[in-house]
């Protein structure tokens, strides 16, 4: 994967610049580019799912800079997702969290949860990192159709839409994050993606079942 600092300083400065007023910016990831806005900015939130052409019922993931910031949006952090967050963090795996009251009340839903990774792309992590608060992770293309894994294919879907593009050459495509949502003793794969089922089993405790992927 490229370095971070295959990009400027100002590439930086202008993306954050981007998100503050509310645009969105477009970056690469472990998986696919994504689409990075302010989750605390409701307008920009609305702009976003109006650009990917995605049913609002459907939620956005989010990216976030380390453990302390999750600990700032999630209410409980359960002994399977310690361990998997030791094994696979950070990297494609998204796991579903109980938020806590009050945040981000666009993105949770009726189930008030909040769908949380930590990028291993250098990039992803250092954008994530200078913001100091979650992104939002949504791939960057239109809602259902194949991702994008090159800056120059995100720039002929969305030209002047993004207002920010941070260039990290080819990423690996393929498949998205696995998503994962566990309780105390069960742990269920929503969406089977890079980590792998098996990888998944042999990664939690011995008290904490596994349901089979539906797909």
């Amino acid at each position: 994967m490229p370095a971070a600092t295959s990009l400027s300083e100002l590439d930086y400065q202008q993306a954050l610049v981007t998100l503050q007023q509310g645009g969105v910016v477009a970056y690469p990831t472990e998986t696919f580019y994504g689409l990075a806005v302010d989750p605390e900015n409701d307008q920009a939130i609305a702009a976003l799912y109006a650009l990917k052409k995605r049913e609002r019922q459907k939620k956005l993931s989010l990216l976030v800079p380390n453990l302390k910031v999750l600990s700032s949006c999630t209410s409980f952090i359960s002994i399977p997702y310690q361990h998997l967050i030791e094994v696979f963090w950070p990297g494609p795996l998204t796991l579903v969290f109980p938020a806590k009251e009050n945040v981000f009340p666009c993105l949770t839903g009726e189930g008030k949860t909040l769908a949380i990774r930590i990028s291993s792309h250098p990039i992803a992590a250092k954008l994530c990192l200078l913001w100091g608060r979650p992104l939002t992770a949504t791939s960057a293309n239109v809602s259902g159709e194949t991702g994008f894994v090159t800056a120059d294919q995100v720039r002929r879907q969305w030209g002047g839409k993004v207002g920010s593009l941070l260039d990290g050459g080819k990423v690996p495509g393929g498949q998205g994050s696995t998503i994962v949502c566990c309780t105390e003793s069960t742990c269920r794969i929503l969406r089977t993606g890079v980590i792998s089922e098996k990888e998944i089993a042999e990664a939690l405790p011995d008290s904490c079942s596994l349901s089979k992927s539906s797909g």
